[in-house]
């Protein structure tokens, strides 16, 4: 179960995002749910982050590291959180203003889920009245991104922390691992995510992206061929 207005910690890892870091926070602190604390986790930025901490430094907890790589810095915000729910948010993207509140409800209703994921808005950066803006392109879906969903804290115990090896990828990383895991996740169709895509992105490095997600697809293919090769010798040995 899950008990009333429970704390739910909201971590952002930020590189060098200063740009955009600032209405990221703010779509965090405009929630409709208000029992929340922030941690910014900077992995080694060189740009202005620190001084966009200290404005809003009463709101949020500033972890500094060197950079590590983004798994490094989820893992920090998750061994520091204080809230029984967790939830991402990376610096470039938004959420929608009931997020938490549906989300939280989500869990409520369902004991038995211990990840909530909703549908994420794709928006394209562009060009328009002589100034950039995003604008939404396609139909909102289901995809597993870690700002679309919410966690309970005990289901890292069961699953583990974010492989800190991998720069690209850890995300379908863990949610394999999720599902290897038989962990119970709850879809449902409202919009809780605006993923803003932009020139510096780093999942618009193509190549990298997609060579990792063949890289954490096989650790799951293989992990899954060695747990059944061992119920098949397991079974054998009863024959």
């Amino acid at each position: 179960m899950i008990e009333n207005n429970p704390l739910t910690s909201v971590i952002i890892p930020v590189y060098n995002c200063d740009r955009y870091l600032p209405e990221a926070i703010e779509s965090v602190l405009n929630q409709t749910y208000q029992q929340f604390e922030i941690i910014v986790v900077d992995d080694g930025s060189t740009d202005k982050t620190a001084q966009i901490a200290t404005i809003f430094s009463d709101k949020i907890r500033y972890v500094y590291q060197e950079n590590s790589g983004p798994s490094t810095a989820r893992n920090t915000g998750i061994k520091i959180a204080k809230g029984e729910i967790i939830t991402f948010l990376d610096a470039d993207d938004l959420w929608s203003q009931n997020k938490l509140q549906l989300q939280l409800a989500y869990l409520g209703e369902n004991p038995s889920q211990e990840v909530v994921i909703g549908c994420t808005q794709f928006m394209q950066l562009t060009l328009g009245d002589e100034r950039q803006k995003f604008a939404e392109i396609g139909e909102p879906r289901i995809f597993l991104n870690l700002g679309s969903a919410i966690f309970r804290k005990s289901v890292f115990e069961q699953v583990g922390l974010f492989d800190e090896t991998l720069r690209y990828s850890e995300d379908v990383d863990w949610f394999n691992r999720a599902r290897e895991s038989a962990i119970a996740i709850l879809m449902h169709q409202e919009v809780v995510l605006f993923y803003r895509q932009h020139e510096q992105n780093m999942t618009r490095n193509k190549v990298a992206n997609e060579l990792n997600v063949l890289k954490v697809l096989k650790r799951s293919l293989d992990r899954r061929r060695s747990k059944n090769d061992g119920v098949a010798t397991q079974l054998s040995k009863l024959s």
